[in-house]
């Protein structure tokens, strides 16, 4: 059984109309729902380019410098940014005492696969650049921004390039079919999405 938070939370997404309405309403209603939660004040986010993609450096106040988590953002590859998802992977660094880098890719349907994956590819070969080393970076991302990790070390690997020390897919999104049972089998208990949501993205 939920917790009484978790309850809570629950009862929240459910009767928010975030994926409601067309792609522009529901980027609106993502950002306006994310982004007025409150950021913690140490945790220094700062605007970067990152091989000609647009990024954020998420820092907090202890980290190791040499190690960096390249973020992907959720959101069905269609809505969804740097902004909001800033306090999740402000969490996530200082959970991990680590530097991350979070990717603004570029969203469908204006820019269709493999535009996010390109973007990846590149904001990754940019921390090499830079010299941060394979094995002191992880890549991950939540929902469509974990099956975007999983894609990108897929494009890294055949490409030849050498491959972070981890790959992180939180609640990833990998059967962009539907096809598996537990679709509709367990549709009631998933606040958010449905078949026909995850159809529609």
């Amino acid at each position: 059984m939920a917790s009484p938070e978790l309850q809570t939370v629950i009862e929240m997404l459910r009767a928010t109309p975030m994926l409601q309405g067309d792609i522009a309403t529901r980027r609106a209603n993502m950002e306006m729902m994310t982004t007025t939660l409150p950021l913690a004040p140490d945790i220094a986010y700062a605007a970067t380019d990152a091989g000609g993609v647009p990024a954020e450096w998420v820092i907090p106040p202890e980290h190791d410098p040499g190690r960096v988590l390249l973020y992907l953002h959720g959101g069905g590859y269609c809505i969804g940014s740097v902004r909001t998802h800033r306090r999740l992977v402000g969490s996530i660094a200082r959970a991990g005492k680590i530097r991350a880098l979070s990717v603004d890719y570029r969203l469908a349907p204006e820019h269709p696969f493999p535009a996010a994956v390109d973007d990846a590819v590149r904001a990754y070969g940019a921390l090499l650049e830079q010299g941060v080393a394979p094995q002191r970076i992880a890549l991950g991302g939540d929902s469509a921004g974990g099956g975007l990790t999983i894609a990108t070390l897929l494009a890294l690997r055949d490409r030849g390039q050498p491959l972070p020390a981890a790959g992180i897919g939180i609640s990833p999104w990998l059967d962009l079919s539907q096809s598996g049972a537990s679709c509709t089998s367990r549709a009631e208990l998933d606040p958010m999405l449905d078949k026909a949501k995850l159809d529609q993205f």
